[in-house]
């Protein structure tokens, strides 16, 4: 490289490659802003050339843009994740549901999208590796003249003298502007690897099971139907166009309920995940211990800890889970203690496919009501049911069929209102309109199941098993999930007035507290 050009193209090349490790999330979108930052990376990679300046070309050419495609797309997925999932994305666990989400995006979104996806991915990648690489060669270039060897050494050692200094000083960091450094992210992967699958795995702390052998004479022999309502969460009242939107079917809901002679306390409950991962709320309230990660939920999976369908089981109930989105084995069903489940094939769906998940949340209420409580002679009835209709991407969604003896027939919905539920897909940039359609189409559901039961034995409760994704939720969005109990005035609304609930659908704050505090407090609503 002539000399005259060896400082432009030296400069040049660090400002591309610190943009590249410095960027952030534009919320709620994929997209990235560039952030006025030093990368820690690029600094101890600079004075890596410089000391190794006699490899430099080998180095350029080889290990530094392979390693910064690396750290680039690691800094991507750690700004991007949080913003749009609500949480970190840990590669261990997460990456165990790749299939399925990959499964979900071939069948439900058009295939030139997800080509488009894919290549605009691919091409992505081979533009940074090629950019690593000229911007590598140019730096490579440079550190072979003594004198700018001598500069970018010098000032690559500083930035790091400095970033750690912030991280001993305060003040220091208060004025400087530091990247979270992408190794850190990788490293704590590295543990979360090590923690669960290497040699000395680690053994989470849980909690103590609370006592579930509670006589359930307050239910007086009630049916007792679970749902964890997928995605419920507090933005569904927080989010002021959300709540506006969700009122007419809340207003349904509860003159439902009226119209059935019953009545429904409401509360929150702090949701031990957030955007995703169900089963660490379903475990945590079907067997009172706080599960609120991986690592906790395998733990738990392999002891014998006692749970609600075991304990209601054990009370002369018949104990069912009702799992329209179950498309594999379910090992877990067995630790639950579930009498039986009804996973997709049990529940005999032959209607038009809506979404991935398929069965519409109407038609799996509907095959319960024919399967389990049409029976005569039959035992009470717990059963658990996580719903499917409110699952990301939340579409397409079914119509809603008023004429309840229709939805178990082929003819449950008419051809046009198939088409236009077919034609209306989520928008991928922009989920909250499919969201709040979807929780729309679940409160008119339940609607319509308490007016299909006014005159039964029925306690229903619907939880949320989490908040939907954050950019659904929004930024700092709390882990707060509404939680409503229908039943017949009595002892067991009297009850969880007195726990903290309140009248109506519309929950109040302070949240109780944790989902799995929350068992005592209903076996103890149902109890003596």
């Amino acid at each position: 490289m002539r000399p005259w050009i060896t400082w432009p193209a030296a400069a040049a090349s660090l400002l591309l490659l610190n943009a590249s490790l410095t960027f952030a999330n534009v919320w709620p979108t994929a997209k990235i802003r560039w952030e006025n930052a030093l990368s820690v990376e690029l600094a101890a990679c600079v004075l890596l050339l410089a000391i190794g300046h006699r490899q430099a070309t080998g180095l350029a050419r080889r290990l530094l843009p392979t390693l910064w495609v690396v750290l680039v797309l690691g800094h991507y997925l750690d700004v991007t994740a949080p913003g749009l999932y609500g949480r970190e994305f840990n590669l261990y666990w997460d990456s165990q549901h790749l299939g399925n989400v990959w499964a979900m995006l071939v069948r439900d979104v058009p295939l030139w999208i997800t080509a488009s996806a894919v290549t605009g991915f691919v091409l992505v990648v081979s533009a940074v590796g090629i950019a690593a690489r000229v911007a590598w060669s140019w730096l490579a270039a440079a550190v072979a003249h003594r004198g700018t060897r001598a500069v970018l050494g010098g000032a690559a050692a500083l930035v790091l003298a400095l970033f750690a200094a912030t991280m001993v000083w305060e003040r220091v960091g208060a004025s400087m502007a530091f990247a979270d450094p992408v190794s850190r992210a990788y490293l704590r992967q590295a543990r979360y690897v090590v923690a669960m699958a290497g040699p000395n795995r680690a053994a989470p702390t849980l909690g103590e099971s609370p006592n579930l052998d509670t006589p359930l004479e307050g239910l007086r022999g009630a049916d007792v139907l679970l749902a964890f309502v997928e995605s419920y969460g507090a933005v569904t009242y927080d989010n002021p166009a959300m709540a506006e939107q969700l009122a007419p079917s809340r207003s349904g809901l509860a003159a439902a309920i009226r119209d059935a002679g019953r009545e429904v306390v409401s509360a929150y409950l702090d949701s031990p995940t957030f955007g995703g991962s169900s089963w660490l709320a379903h475990l945590s309230l079907l067997t009172g211990v706080d599960v609120r990660d991986q690592y906790a939920y395998v733990a738990v999976m392999a002891s014998s800890r006692d749970t609600l369908p075991k304990a209601f089981a054990r009370q002369g109930y018949r104990s069912i889970a009702l799992m329209p989105g179950m498309r594999q084995a379910w090992p877990e069903g067995a630790f639950y203690g579930f009498d039986f489940i009804y996973g997709r094939n049990d529940l005999e769906y032959q209607g038009p496919k809506f979404g991935w998940w398929s069965i519409p949340d109407q038609y799996t209420l509907a095959k319960f009501d024919a399967a389990e409580l049409a029976r005569e002679p039959r035992r009470p009835v717990f059963a658990v049911f996580p719903t499917s209709t409110t699952h990301a991407p939340f579409g397409p969604v079914a119509p809603y069929q008023p004429d309840w003896s229709k939805v178990l027939g082929l003819d449950a919905f008419a051809p046009p209102d198939v088409d236009r539920a077919m034609a209306d897909t989520p928008d991928l940039t922009n989920l909250a309109p499919s969201y709040a359609k979807a929780m729309g189409y679940e409160l008119a559901t339940f609607a319509g199941y308490v007016r299909e039961h006014a005159g039964d034995n029925l306690v229903m409760i619907l939880v949320g098993d989490h908040q939907p994704v954050a950019a659904v939720s929004g930024k700092g969005a709390p882990h707060d999930v509404p939680i409503h109990v229908v039943a017949s005035p009595g002892v067991v609304l009297e009850r969880l007035r007195a726990a903290g609930f309140t009248d109506g659908l519309e929950p109040r704050r302070p949240a109780l507290g944790s989902m799995h505090a929350l068992v005592p407090t209903l076996m103890g609503a149902f109890g003596r």
